[in-house]
């Protein structure tokens, strides 16, 4: 019941609660039709999972845990997400990761989503955020070429192979999200990870196949010519990297 009443109380455009705990090996998605949230403590357990969706643009913790390999994912959105928390405690391996979605044939790779994270108080072994950017599609495959007919004593030498076509050219990658991190100014710089990298462009499509020329027929009086074969197709060329995104400092 407190968990019903907790999850009717996120659902508004500014939702506030006390405490969201996500439970060992688990998976908790926030609710997506509020656009700030509010809690007095946030708790992910060893190997969960706080999956924050594209709707919400504030996110303000008083305490915020997260266990081993812990996870906060943020869904690629285009607005900004605002992350802030007074007191932060860091398992070891956990990250934030506010990653684009790499592409498909039908959509393009998505950037990786712009995060604005400050932690008033910090303990950990590491700050680990990932917010690389999507990587394109591959392209398409070319298609193979159709055989040629075999030859035959009543209608001649064979047919030709039909050329393969060439393969499409991979999609673009997306660029890298801009994170912008508010720290203690006594927590390492060195223990801070962020990666912003562009997404790699796709895969070049291989080329579709030469067709078979058709083959030769021995007859009575003679020998009908078997078919040339076609050609292959072109590779695709390979799609372009994404940019890489921006991180800046400020201490606390």
């Amino acid at each position: 019941m407190r968990k019903l009443l907790l999850l009717a109380a996120l659902c508004s455009p500014m939702a506030m609660a006390d405490v969201i705990s996500v439970a060992a090996n688990s998976l908790m998605r926030l609710p997506g039709n509020a656009s700030v949230v509010q809690l007095e403590r946030l708790e992910v357990a060893d190997y969960g999972t706080l999956l924050i969706p594209s709707s919400l643009t504030e996110l303000s913790v008083g305490e915020l845990r997260l266990g081993r390999e812990a996870r906060i994912a943020i869904v690629p959105g285009e607005h900004e997400l605002r992350l802030q928390a007074r007191q932060a405690q860091l398992g070891t391996g956990s990250q934030i990761t506010a990653r684009g979605a790499p592409g498909t044939y039908h959509k393009a790779a998505l950037p990786g989503r712009s995060l604005d994270l400050q932690l008033q108080s910090l303990q950990a072994q590491e700050l680990s955020v990932d917010a690389r950017g999507g990587a394109g599609a591959p392209g398409y495959f070319g298609l193979d070429g159709a055989n040629g007919q075999a030859a035959g004593c009543a209608w001649g030498e064979a047919g030709q192979g039909a050329d393969g076509s060439d393969g499409g050219n991979g999609h673009d990658g997306a660029a890298g999200a801009r994170v912008r991190l508010q720290l203690p100014s006594h927590f390492p710089e060195q223990l801070i990870k962020v990666r912003v990298d562009g997404g790699a462009g796709g895969q070049p499509g291989a080329p579709g196949k030469a067709g078979a020329g058709g083959a030769s027929k021995g007859c009575l009086f003679y020998r009908a010519a078997g078919g040339r074969a076609g050609h292959p197709g072109a590779p695709g060329q390979p799609g372009v990297a994404g940019a890489a995104g921006s991180v800046s400092l400020q201490r606390l």
